[in-house]
């Protein structure tokens, strides 16, 4: 279990990053939503002792991040939103040289965690071709390969998803419900539906704090008959209403909205977890003015 408290982080140019977060998640697959520089990337790089918080507690299965930051570092697998590669070296040499960097020195072991892991990410095919050279869904399945070498209890997964197609996307997606199953992994993205699909507790962050935590469904069951509809550019909104999101659909303006009480001239919607993301975004901006 990852435990965080009173966690605050600034940097030298007075960005307060991280501020009196508090987080606690468990095995399976935990989300972190929010948008561009809201302070999930800030969370993982602190999470995975790339950077030290200016207060606060970290635990994790007993372990104080602080104090034993390479005890951490040892059942711990991370994908940065970035990360380079030597690009000369082929997916399996690489691979290899992460094992044995890593830990993973018995050599029978190793090689037989490195193909059970090209085989998982459906990379055996391109075992000796460069990463350099990888498509961005093949670098990325390559990322999640890495991440999984010894055999990590925790995995940090930053954007994972950004940039795919479809179809990559997808299959990644498949890939993470597998590995979750018997540790914890943090996935940060400000793509909703990847949440919606993958996780079954998630946190929403803003500004550093963390404005919502719990489980998926039960952040979306308030919103429940809340969520109303109204097309067209002549409509209305009516007074006490929270404004959601507004689209164009086949050149009809759609505008989703919050509203406490029944309004029978708006038809009812379905409540998401985008309509909880965006209503707490929406409430956080008017308590911040």
């Amino acid at each position: 279990m990852l435990q965080i408290n009173a966690l605050c982080k600034t940097y030298p140019d007075g960005t307060a990053a991280l501020q009196q977060l508090n987080l606690t998640a468990d095995r399976g697959m935990f989300g972190l939503l929010g948008p561009n520089g809201a302070g999930k990337s800030s969370l993982l790089r602190t999470i995975a002792t790339l950077q030290q918080p200016d207060s606060g507690e970290l635990q994790f299965d007993g372990v104080d991040l602080r104090q034993q930051p390479t005890k951490l570092r040892q059942q711990l697998g991370y994908l940065p939103q970035q990360f380079g590669v030597y690009p000369h070296m082929s997916c399996r040499a690489l691979l290899e040289h992460m094992a044995i960097l890593k830990g993973v020195v018995h050599k029978t072991y190793r090689q037989q965690q490195i193909n059970q892991l090209l085989e998982l990410t459906n990379l055996t095919a391109f075992a000796h071709k460069t990463v350099a050279h990888f498509s961005g869904g093949m670098r990325q399945r390559f990322g999640i390969a890495q991440a999984l070498l010894g055999d990590p209890a925790l995995i940090i997964l930053d954007e994972p998803t950004a940039g795919l197609d479809p179809e990559e996307r997808q299959r990644l997606h498949n890939l993470l419900v597998g590995v979750s199953k018997s540790r914890l992994v943090l996935l940060s993205t400000h793509i909703v539906e990847d949440i919606e699909q993958l996780c079954s507790q998630v946190a929403i962050l803003q500004a550093g704090r963390i404005l919502v935590q719990g489980d998926t469904e039960a952040l979306i069951q308030p919103l429940q008959g809340k969520v109303w509809l109204a097309y067209g550019e002549e409509s209305a909104l009516p007074a006490a209403a929270t404004l959601l999101s507004s689209t164009y659909q086949r050149g009809v303006l759609l505008q989703r909205f919050y509203h406490e009480k029944p309004l029978l001239q708006f038809q009812n919607a379905v409540a998401s977890l985008q309509d909880r993301y965006f209503l707490e975004l929406q409430q956080h901006r008017e308590e911040q003015q």
